[in-house]
């Protein structure tokens, strides 16, 4: 039984390696391919593309499922032919990944005439606050990546400093001013988001430009040399009034709202005795304690049946796909444990 043991030890050992080097041997070639002009231009010739206009991707309606399109440089060279258009095009695209297989992916947006492409490949440029809760779980990382990139570029088109026109690298990694010798590299800005709680209740909110119904946790960025630990401290005690007693660390996730954002999940807890709220009327339009029972019906409400006869709407919270509802459901198992 023993040598049993050990072969399937050695086994999963090998697997595990095995997987771990396919993962090293990636992120190394995308960091080749951000290193290398010449070697991301040849890329560029055996990638796929995802299309973008005005920051919107292109989605295919597959019966009820929306898929993501990648096309590949042969079909984006005919696209770009029917519009009568150049393959210069190509070198607007960014590298935002790749797959197993070393297979490049490349984001581009087309300022080009919008019906023709749509027609061309029977598709649709969606919203990215819609399309990211319609397409498939591994497509949504993408495309949040690829717009964040892609308006990155777009905003920083000039030098901060002499104002002339900056360049960007084949790979999109970057732009230099050659002016200046200054190279400007993407930022995301850190923003923290807490789920407070009391012990028996979780504290919930509402912006006035939220959907009717839709509560979530607390956010807000992070000051300038502010530690997370800090700035949450700082939003719950200036968005709700109460002071946090102790804070824990959930998880992280990239959001490209308003522009490209590393939201930071943490859970806080306040003093015991629920605390009366003393809501920022500026930033928020509704802030309360909800029990665990509310909070377990929330999540299974639908937005659309949120509405009730009389005009107003049930509490719902965000779908899965955003952190905000990790955030709700880890207070659930953690309530229910």
């Amino acid at each position: 039984m023993a040598a049993v043991y050990q072969a399937l030890h050695r086994r999963v050992s090998s697997l595990v390696c095995r997987l771990h080097s396919t993962y090293v041997r990636k992120m190394r070639y995308l960091n080749q391919l951000k290193e290398d002009d010449s070697l991301c231009r040849q890329a560029q010739t055996s990638g796929t593309f995802y299309l973008f206009h005005n920051l919107s991707p292109l989605l295919q309606k597959a019966g009820k499922k929306y898929l993501v399109p990648q096309l590949s440089a042969a079909e984006m060279k005919g696209v770009l032919e029917k519009l009568q258009e150049a393959e210069q095009w190509l070198e607007e695209s960014v590298l935002i990944g790749c797959s197993d297989e070393h297979r490049p992916r490349f984001a581009l947006d087309l300022d080009l005439d919008k019906s023709v492409i749509e027609s061309e490949l029977q598709g649709s440029f969606t919203d990215l606050r819609k399309a990211l809760f319609v397409v498939d779980g591994k497509d949504s990382p993408l495309l949040a990546s690829a717009q964040s990139l892609l308006r990155w570029h777009q905003s920083h088109q000039f030098c901060s400093r002499t104002g002339q026109p900056t360049q960007k690298n084949p790979a999109g990694s970057k732009r230099v001013c050659q002016a200046s010798g200054v190279t400007y590299y993407p930022q995301t800005s850190p923003v923290v988001i807490t789920l407070v709680s009391n012990g028996s209740h979780c504290l919930l909110a509402r912006q006035p430009s939220f959907p009717p119904g839709m509560f979530t946790a607390l956010s807000g960025f992070c000051d300038l040399g502010e530690s997370v630990e800090e700035a949450v401290r700082r939003e719950v005690a200036e968005e709700v009034g109460l002071e946090v007693r102790s804070l824990r660390y959930s998880a992280s996730q990239h959001w490209p709202f308003p522009s490209s954002s590393l939201m930071i999940a943490c859970h806080a807890l306040v003093a015991a005795q629920p605390a009366e709220i003393s809501m920022d009327t500026l930033e928020l339009e509704e802030a309360r304690w909800f029990g665990l029972e509310e909070i377990v019906e929330g999540l299974k409400r639908e937005p659309s049946s949120s509405k009730q006869d009389d005009g107003s709407f049930l509490p719902w919270f965000p779908p899965k796909q955003a952190i905000a509802h990790q955030l709700i459901h880890e207070w659930v198992q953690q309530q229910t444990a």
